[in-house]
């Protein structure tokens, strides 16, 4: 992070993506390998996680308030959650309206067993609430100790802009990986000029940026709706076979050779790689053996443009 308050925390800059953990609409682990994956990741120095209520719906708070407690690590990690989601009946609605906020910060607290939130993102914009409305009121929280840093997550250059009327944003929370960069263009430099920090989720973009996808691969009828798995596929592997050389170059996988990029790129604060069992925590956290020279961070910037 970019702010004072964490000037003296020794942040890992590969933390956890906890999408996995407690929630079975999402390739679901079992409670026993969720909890052993975060003691696994506290053992190797992971300090940075990253949960929201819509991950099972709040389960996912539940297991990684558990394991904290029980490991009595909570003071060691920046925890980062986030809300705008109530279930309406048998629909699920996108809520930023202060009162509701402030009731989810709570309800999160209590799930994740703890009397504060490193970092709380206003998950999904709605449609009717000001947007710096909706921080105002996470702002008189962070007077009150109960966040520290107030973030927001898939809301657009205006929303943004609008939501960080009076100055109170510290971090963002979208969409970004190298083969989508088109928040290069004008979301960026505005985070730059307003001192905000960013954290991409999909970093391998949906396991394409892993190398394990070929032309032959059968690919699921939900990703066919992502251009990067259906008009852009081809072109993508084309790229990614540049990135399957260099790997074999420097000993490493192809996703450790992303993230390393990611490391190096200066508008990044850290990234959050998601898992599904320990060894993945254990091979993320490799890539901070991987260096890149200023020559191969260039070349694989190139491949993607």
């Amino acid at each position: 992070m970019n702010k004072s308050i964490y000037d003296d925390f020794q942040l890992n800059p590969i933390g956890l993506g906890t999408n996995a953990v407690g929630n079975p609409s999402y390739n679901p682990i079992s409670e026993e390998d969720s909890q052993h994956m975060i003691v696994k990741a506290l053992e190797l120095g992971v300090n940075f996680f990253d949960t929201a209520y819509y991950y099972g719906f709040g389960h996912s708070e539940e297991v990684i308030g558990e394991v904290l407690k029980k490991s009595n690590a909570r003071h060691k990690v920046l925890l980062a959650t986030k809300g705008a989601h109530r279930i309406e009946g048998s629909e699920i609605v996108v809520d930023n309206s202060p009162k509701f906020l402030e009731e989810e910060v709570y309800k999160s607290l209590k799930r994740l067993q703890t009397d504060y939130i490193d970092l709380y993102y206003i998950h999904f914009p709605d449609e009717s609430t000001p947007k710096y409305e909706a921080v105002g009121a996470l702002q008189r929280l962070r007077e009150k100790g109960v966040i520290r840093e107030i973030g927001v997550s898939n809301f657009t250059l205006e929303q943004l802009d609008e939501a960080n009327r009076d100055g109170y944003i510290d971090v963002v929370q979208d969409e970004y990986n190298l083969l989508t960069r088109e928040k290069e263009e004008k979301f960026i430099p505005y985070l730059r000029k307003h001192s905000i920090g960013f954290i991409p989720y999909f970093p391998l973009a949906a396991g394409l940026l892993t190398g394990k996808y070929t032309k032959d691969t059968v690919i699921p009828e939900r990703r066919l709706k992502n251009p990067n798995f259906s008009t852009k596929y081809l072109e993508n592997l084309r790229k990614i076979e540049v990135l399957k050389h260099l790997a074999k170059e420097k000993d490493c996988q192809v996703y450790q050779l992303v993230l390393a990029w990611y490391l190096e790129t200066d508008f990044i604060d850290a990234i959050i790689p998601g898992a599904k069992n320990a060894n993945q925590i254990i091979e993320n956290q490799k890539t901070k053996e991987v260096t890149l020279s200023k020559k191969e961070f260039d070349e694989i910037n190139a491949i993607f443009r």
